[in-house]
């Protein structure tokens, strides 16, 4: 190993601790002042659970005599504290699960913590329907769900594209939500950047609670990565209307693979203000990244040969000189103002700036040996995205009938740029003994990448949800017309080499039905949205621009709330076009499908006192309904696994008060690899288990976690994609962590 890579910050635990302290002297001499108009229960507070371990409850921050927003407040977490009551729905606002017709599970900052997750990769694991497509020991965030890829650029900020670092990790303490929607989502949010069809993961930033924070968390992650995350928040004034909340974390170390190591330290302030007819918030936040020798994926060079076994989970094929590295500023600003008392409008402005710098190889398996070739390139990358958000919602009655209407426009706009450039290569080293490789000299290669692509897109959307007796029955119909326009460069001569200028409109329906007090059934159609291609210049009609592909989905399905528990199921068909030369017209045509069919069912709640539940289980038939020639119609899709099991459990020990022991068992089936059928990687399963216990010392709360990832050590592929090739599965990994309150 070799931690001596990456120097090591001193003090920087002493100085969190510090800051901690004075934190928590400035909250009691504020705690002595007059509090003014008492707040409904905070998204912070900790109540005495079963077993008398402390379960964080997360409901709404709202102050007497202000009024109600029409957006809706955050949804209180559900019993048990894993998941949130609801959700966002983009230009629908908050809305209560129950009442919410598409399937969504909120992860909260207490399961989050509890589980000791480090990236989204480790929230997602407790989803049946979201699997992670690339190493989860690499640098990058990028999935499947309901069996379509999601890029990690498909991800939002408090419903916002463009703001989410592209290499996230480790820097999960400035949220306070992880919501995932499956199914198309482009009349809800917009078209996603990428253009996401299975689903979008949004992230929620925290706020101040109306008991103040004070909170150091100190953690270890084998084989040596250390870390100190603060978290900070108060309200301050009379009426506690201006909140602070400031979250920091730095880790440093090697990570559980050989000959690589990681330091990422990032820090985010929440702002926000609470008038008694407007809202204020912002956000900013800083992230500085690097891995030396991450995981990436391992591609296969052409022929059709058996996929070799996956390596020990611990082994490293790439080189010690590699590295990743990216530093990333963002933030963003948020508005509401109640017009009327029915009327509320809305805006959001918010950017990112991405530098990032690799120098890192591409594999390409030759065999079922297990030999390869690797080209090694030297990669600067950079983004500069800039979005607006703005719209309308109003409440009317007309008879019987209760409408909630919507309006909002956005635009998002992307100026990126990537130089590729062959730092060397070599061959004839093998997945299982891969052999060093001295460093390439980057003598004339450049470090800064010019502008290859620039890209807006323009939205504008209306909906009306109709809702009747007493909400028991609630139908929602809306339409967005989004415009996609993109330029692309060339990284030599800077010259445009191609541009992309074209509409759509998206439609959506959805209906709720509430027949019984515990029982929500609902049903919708709606449509993902993603850029037409181009036509190659080796067909007749070469440079054609097609208009953005639609991928439709039908889905049905019913969710119960017993109060203490709950769960849903459902039912859904995603049909996603694509293109193929058509080799005897010689044309490039819109002819290809695949088409996913799923059945869900998620549960989640506490359904015995200190006994709680979180997973589910998906079955997805993925099969290629169109082809070129029909060569190969009625194959499995690339990448779909026909089942994904997730099932975890937490039980509080009722011998000992404080103590809770947690396991989550996953299970995904073999996947194909190629459209043929002819190459697929095996199925998997890894056990995790967990510990922690809750106690005081010196008059603080404290909380003592001890968890292990793939218990037994499994040597897996986690996934197969014809975008990212093979991703690798964690190898065994040790977790621990203290948490102490001031």
């Amino acid at each position: 190993m070799h931690s001596t890579r990456i120097p090591a910050v001193p003090g920087f635990s002493l100085l969190f601790l510090s800051l901690s302290l004075c934190w928590s002297a400035a909250a009691q001499a504020q705690a002595a002042q007059p509090a003014g108009a008492a707040a409904a229960a905070s998204t912070g507070a900790a109540d005495a659970g079963p077993g008398g371990a402390a379960v964080q409850t997360l409901s709404a921050v709202r102050v007497v005599g202000i009024h109600e927003p029409l957006r809706g407040d955050l949804p209180p977490a559900y019993a048990g504290g894993q998941v949130a009551r609801g959700g966002s729905l983009g230009i629908l606002g908050n809305r209560d699960y129950m009442d919410t017709p598409f399937s969504v599970t909120s992860y909260t900052a207490q399961t989050m913590q509890d589980q000791q997750a480090r990236s989204i990769n480790d929230v997602v694991k407790n989803d049946a329907s979201v699997r992670t497509v690339w190493s989860d020991s690499g640098y990058s965030s990028q999935f499947a769900i309901r069996g379509f890829p999601v890029q990690g650029q498909d991800m939002a900020i408090n419903g916002v594209y463009g703001i989410v670092p592209p290499q996230l990790t480790n820097s999960l303490g400035m949220f306070e939500r992880v919501e995932v929607l499956r199914g198309p989502s482009a009349f809800l949010n917009g078209m996603a950047p990428s253009g996401a069809v299975g689903g979008t993961v949004n992230l929620v930033t925290k706020r101040a609670t109306d008991k103040p924070i004070a909170q150091v968390t100190e953690s270890y992650v084998s084989n040596g990565q250390f870390g100190t995350q603060i978290d900070l928040g108060r309200r301050l004034g009379d009426e506690q209307r201006l909140g602070i909340r400031f979250n920091a974390t730095y880790q440093n170390g090697d990570t559980g693979v050989d000959d690589q190591s990681l330091r990422v330290g990032s820090a985010a302030l929440g702002l926000d203000y609470r008038g008694d007819h407007y809202r204020l918030s912002a956000d900013v936040g800083y992230q500085n990244f690097r891995a030396d020798n991450p995981s990436r994926p391992i591609y296969t060079a052409s022929g059709d040969f058996t996929i070799p076994a996956a390596p020990s989970g611990t082994l490293n094929p790439g080189q010690s000189w590699y590295y990743a590295k990216s530093e990333d500023t963002f933030g963003m600003v948020h508005g509401e103002v109640d017009l009327a008392p029915n009327l509320t409008a809305y805006a959001t402005a918010g950017g990112r700036r991405n530098d990032f710098l690799g120098l890192y190889n591409f594999m390409y398996l030759q065999n079922g040996n297990g030999d390869f070739r690797a080209t090694e390139y030297y990669q600067p990358t950079y983004s500069n995205t800039w979005t607006l958000l703005g719209g309308l919602t109003g409440k009317l009655d007309t008879g019987p009938l209760h409408h909630t209407l919507n309006f909002s426009a956005s635009t998002l706009d992307t100026d990126f740029g990537v130089l590729a450039q062959v730092a060397g290569t070599y061959s004839g080293s093998n997945l299982y003994d891969p052999i060093a490789v001295p460093q390439p000299g980057l003598a004339g290669l450049k470090s800064s990448a010019p502008r290859t692509m620039h890209s807006v897109l323009n939205s504008v959307a209306l909906a009306d949800t109709i809702s009747m007796l007493d909400d028991r029955l609630q139908f929602t119909a809306g339409i967005r017309h989004q415009n996609v326009k993109v330029t692309n460069y060339s990284a030599l001569t800077g010259a445009q080499t191609s541009t992309y200028d074209q509409g759509a409109y998206t439609p959506a329906f959805a209906v709720v039905v509430k027949p019984l007090e515990p029982l929500s059934l609902y049903a919708n159609y709606t449509q993902g949205l993603s850029q037409g291609p181009i036509a190659p210049v080796s067909v007749a009609n070469a440079g054609e621009a097609f208009a953005p592909v639609k991928s439709e989905q039908y889905e049905v399905g019913a969710k119960v709330d017993f109060g203490r528990y709950g769960g849903s199921l459902s039912y859904f068909e995603i049909k996603q076009p694509s293109g193929f030369v058509d080799t005897a017209a010689n044309l490039y045509r819109m002819d290809g499908e695949q088409r996913n069919r799923g059945v869900e069912l998620n549960a989640f709640g506490e359904v015995a006192r200190g006994v709680r539940l979180l997973g589910g289980v998906s079955f997805i038939d993925g099969k290629l309904t169109s082809t070129a020639g029909g060569a190969n119609d009625g194959n499995k899709a690339v990448g779909v696994p026909d089942t994904m099991l997730n099932v975890g459990a937490e039980w509080d020990v009722p011998y000992l008060a404080g103590l809770t022991l947690s396991a989550r068992y996953i299970y995904t089936s073999s996947q194909y690899y190629n459209v043929t059928n002819t190459q697929k990687i095996p199925s998997w399963d890894r056990v995790d288990i967990g510990a922690r216990y809750k106690t005081r010392v010196a008059g603080h709360d404290v909380t003592l976690r001890a968890g292990v990832e793939n218990l037994f050590n499994r040597d897996y592929w986690a996934a197969a994609t014809s975008s990212f090739g093979l991703a690798r599965g964690t190898p065994r990994t040790y977790l621990l962590s203290a948490t102490v309150n001031f």
